[in-house]
């Protein structure tokens, strides 16, 4: 039976979410530069896994269950400032310290540095790998008999490298049934749509063939979010979450336009989309 998240934390979650949103405008403005489009889409399940469903310790080491934390991997780590807004808030730095982001010399590099930050279990934005290192991870805890969840969150376009299907194939063949992968399906990717740019086709059907389980939701839900991260812990094999989202979700002149991949705010319309999260 799946627990039931309350009006109130619903509520939270939302006015989080919103906040989130606002520091990575801030945070890519102040650098100029980064990629709104892709973290904006992936706020809501980040905000969600991190703080309502996943077992991790902001102290890290510090913490005497740190062995046994969940794992997550930001496979799209181009999305690396929704991931770090998402830390800021569960307390692994101070809030302060996201105004380094792609500064030189920050531990708030472009792309998530296990090196650089604690919290971060491995380096990514090298796009199909993350679902392989998944699958290690899941093998090793589960050689050390240590039931932890290994998350993997990934952007639809990744799923273009066909890396991302021999590591299906292994998670199916060797039964990781801790491995829960995330697709955040905005159907956009740096030069256009998914479909134009080469046809990942029907997703669902694909991860299934490979002896997947599967969830589709509306990824910007919050109950549907929530709900799928609970059943997805107590899966009998590798489980994906395809989760519909909106590329640059929340501010409307960013929304379902590609070329707000990779490209900074000006003052104005940091303004303007700041106005929209108020």
């Amino acid at each position: 039976m799946i627990s039931q998240l309350s009006e109130v934390e619903i509520t939270e979650i939302k006015q989080i979410s919103k906040k989130i949103r606002r520091e990575i405008l801030l945070m890519i403005h102040n650098a100029q530069s980064g990629h709104p489009g892709g973290s904006l889409s992936c706020v809501d399940i980040l905000n969600v896994l991190f703080t309502k469903c996943m077992k991790h310790y902001p102290e890290c080491e510090k913490n005497p269950d740190y062995k046994n934390r969940d794992r997550f991997i930001l496979s799209k780590g181009h999305a690396s400032a929704a991931l770090y807004a998402v830390m800021a808030h569960c307390g692994y730095f101070k809030e302060e310290e996201l105004m380094t982001f792609r500064l030189l010399g920050s531990r708030l590099q472009g792309h998530p540095c296990s090196q650089k930050l604690k919290g971060i279990e491995v380096s990514t934005g090298s796009l199909g790998q993350g679902l392989s290192i998944g699958c290690g991870m899941a093998l090793g805890l589960r050689l050390d008999n240590i039931k932890s969840n290994v998350y993997v969150y990934m952007g639809d376009g990744e799923l273009e490298e066909g890396s991302v299907w021999e590591a299906a194939m292994n998670a199916s063949h060797n039964k990781l049934n801790k491995l829960i992968a995330f697709v955040d399906r905005n159907k956009l990717q740096i030069d256009g749509s998914t479909e134009n740019v080469k046809s990942v086709g029907d997703i669902n059907a694909k991860f299934k063939a490979f002896g997947w389980k599967t969830i589709q939701i509306d990824g910007h839900n919050i109950i549907q979010i929530y709900n799928a991260i609970e059943e997805a812990k107590v899966s009998d094999r590798p489980i994906v979450i395809i989760a519909d989202t909106i590329k640059g979700k929340g501010v409307s002149f960013m929304e379902n336009n590609p070329g707000w991949h990779g490209k900074a705010p000006d003052d104005k319309q940091l303004e303007e989309a700041l106005k929209e999260l108020s």
